[in-house]
């Protein structure tokens, strides 16, 4: 019988912890395929950890413009695999010269587009981190590049494969929950005013003006890199760009409907002091044909006062689902003295991730041809979700959208905003 990447994730649901090579037949299945780190932060090395132990890669360059990053991390893969990869600072001389067949995206956000696309350009199949990109358009490119290279695109939404959230879906689809009117998806995590930091030189070892590529050149402060620079505008979308596209994906997940018709957002900066840009309060409501779904964060204020600080609440006739990360999912029904469903999570550690079932159906899709659970345009549609709620927060209005033709209908301010000027020498990718 020949196993399918459907058989493959119905398995993991079951298995869980595995980390199993993927079911792939013929002389694919035991090929090493070159690979290639572009970003080699925390993430970043945290993907290349599992591709080194699912056995099938061989990694032949790793890329970054901080060699503050860039030097533990070749010495980390040397000591692993007793193979030091060669260093580069410029992912376009890392794909000319090396020719990997598989690249690993993990840059800052604003990264994503031009680095992803080179790669697929260049033939090689891409695993990219969320969010796909910082603007709309973007991702359209990406998405147009994948199909005409015909390449495999696996964006890092890794709960498609998380044992737990495979079974709540399931849950859901069944019906057990009834007729879902809303969704409710959040994160609330603790924090404080803070106070700014002050720019300063960057440190040797890390070209800054490289670091910004595309995005505005600003002086260099340590808020951004490493590690902050998603509480900046200019390099990526908040905590919706970050943590949201995760709920919005789950959103969408169990959904038949594939975007939000009507977008509005409001939120702003009521409690943080310091020098980042991003809104510390945001609610987002998303109008679907046939429910309504919500987005609200806080970077201050750990919730203790409710059961979950992050997830989403799925609310139906039968009851409500909440469905999360580290608590895993639990229903709870109408009848409050019936019994509570739950289970627990199954995860992988470090960072309670669940990158090897993810990478496995990579590794499957590039043998057999077929589209991975995380594909490409389903990281876009997911992607589009959260950078609506941003623009529409920006724009101070609502938004209608058409997501089959990709534009704001009758608002062309807002859609100017799907795009937005890179700085020269560097080109926004074109989607026409």
């Amino acid at each position: 019988m020949t196993v399918t990447r459907r058989d493959f994730l119905a398995a993991s649901a079951v298995t869980g912890m595995a980390y199993a090579a993927p079911a792939v037949l013929g002389a694919e299945k035991n090929k090493k395929y070159k690979t290639a780190l572009i970003g080699t932060g925390w993430w970043g090395m945290d993907i290349l950890h599992v591709a080194i132990e699912a056995g099938r890669s061989n990694v032949v360059a790793m890329c970054d413009v901080d060699r503050n990053q860039l030097d533990p991390a070749v010495a980390n893969v040397e000591k692993l695999t007793g193979a030091a990869p060669k260093k580069y600072a410029d992912y376009r001389e890392l794909l000319e010269r090396e020719k990997p067949e598989i690249v690993i995206v993990a840059t800052p956000d604003h990264w994503h587009p031009l680095v992803s696309i080179a790669a697929l350009n260049a033939g090689a199949h891409v695993y990219v981190e969320k969010p796909i990109s910082h603007t709309i358009h973007e991702g359209t490119a990406m998405v147009k590049a994948a199909r005409e290279n015909d390449r495999v695109v696996q964006v890092g939404t890794h709960r498609r494969v998380s044992p737990h959230n495979m079974a709540a879906m399931k849950f859901l689809k069944e019906g057990k929950l009834g007729k879902i009117g809303m969704v409710r998806a959040f994160v609330h995590y603790g924090g404080g005013a803070g106070k700014p930091t002050p720019d300063s030189d960057p440190p040797e070892g890390l070209d800054w003006d490289f670091w910004c590529g595309p995005a505005p050149l600003r002086p260099f402060n340590k808020r951004i890199h490493p590690r902050g620079f998603r509480r900046f505008l200019d390099y990526a979308n908040g905590t919706l760009g970050d943590w949201g596209i995760h709920w919005t994906d789950q959103i969408l997940w169990w959904t038949e409907e594939e975007y939000p018709k009507t977008v509005s957002s409001t939120g702003g900066r009521h409690i943080v002091e310091d020098n980042t840009d991003a809104p510390d309060t945001q609610v987002v409501i998303f109008e679907f044909d046939s429910f309504t779904a919500t987005w609200e964060h806080r970077t201050y204020a750990a919730n203790h006062a409710e059961k979950h600080n992050i997830g989403c609440y799925f609310y139906g006739t039968q009851g409500t689902l909440h469905l999360g990360w580290l608590d895993g999912w639990t229903f709870y029904s109408r009848g409050k003295d019936e019994p509570v469903a739950h289970e627990d999570p199954q995860l992988h550690m470090p960072d309670h991730q669940n990158i090897p079932e993810l990478w496995a159906d990579f590794l499957e899709c590039i043998a057999t041809g077929e589209r991975p659970v995380c594909d490409i345009e389903i990281g876009h549609r997911s992607t589009t979700m959260s950078l609506l709620g941003m623009l529409s927060l920006k724009l101070g209005r609502s938004v209608r959208w058409d997501g089959e033709k990709q534009v704001i209908i009758g608002d062309p301010e807002a859609g100017k905003l799907l795009r937005r000027d890179y700085r020269t020498p560097w080109r926004y990718p074109t989607i026409g």
